[in-house]
């Protein structure tokens, strides 16, 4: 069965940046599952895996408007490090869960800590860059009645 709209695929995948650094991945662990044409992975990624089949091996360089978008530095901000009182302990490069000015949890990481102020960066750790993946196909098969509703629980 090839990939299409509505299939469910699982798919062990390796994350490299151009430095050939494994940046994230599956590998040594459970297989990432998702529904295809459904946008639960990056579009390049999803395109890239459309018509493959249970098996198929591949490589893909993803560009940033196909994986996580340009980098955004309104998205950078500075806060009052009092707003970090809750937290056992704080360091460049944490990434961790605040509220958002419209009171939805936000991820930011966390990029300079100065005596009163932390800098944090709402982007996406992967936005700007250009993603190279090696993928393999593990399972293909009709999604059920209750994915297509739900979607995958993972």
């Amino acid at each position: 069965m090839n990939i299409s709209n509505d299939c469910y695929v699982e798919i062990h995948y390796a994350l490299f940046n151009e430095e050939k650094e494994v940046l994230d991945g599956s590998r040594g662990g459970e297989p990432l599952p998702y529904l295809h044409g459904r946008g639960n992975i990056i579009p390049g990624l999803e395109a890239a895996l459309a018509g493959k089949m249970k098996g198929d091996i591949f490589t893909i360089t993803v560009a940033p408007e196909q994986g996580y978008g340009d980098r955004d530095e309104s998205k950078v901000s500075i806060i009052d490090a009092e707003s970090f009182a809750g937290f056992d302990k704080i360091e460049e490069g944490l990434l961790c869960q605040l509220e958002g000015e419209d009171g939805e949890p936000q991820l930011v990481t966390i990029t300079l800590i100065d005596e009163d102020e932390v800098t944090i960066d709402a982007n996406h750790p992967f936005a700007g860059k250009t993603l190279n993946f090696e993928v393999e196909v593990v399972t293909v098969r009709e999604a059920t009645e209750a994915e297509l509703r739900d979607g995958i629980v993972g």
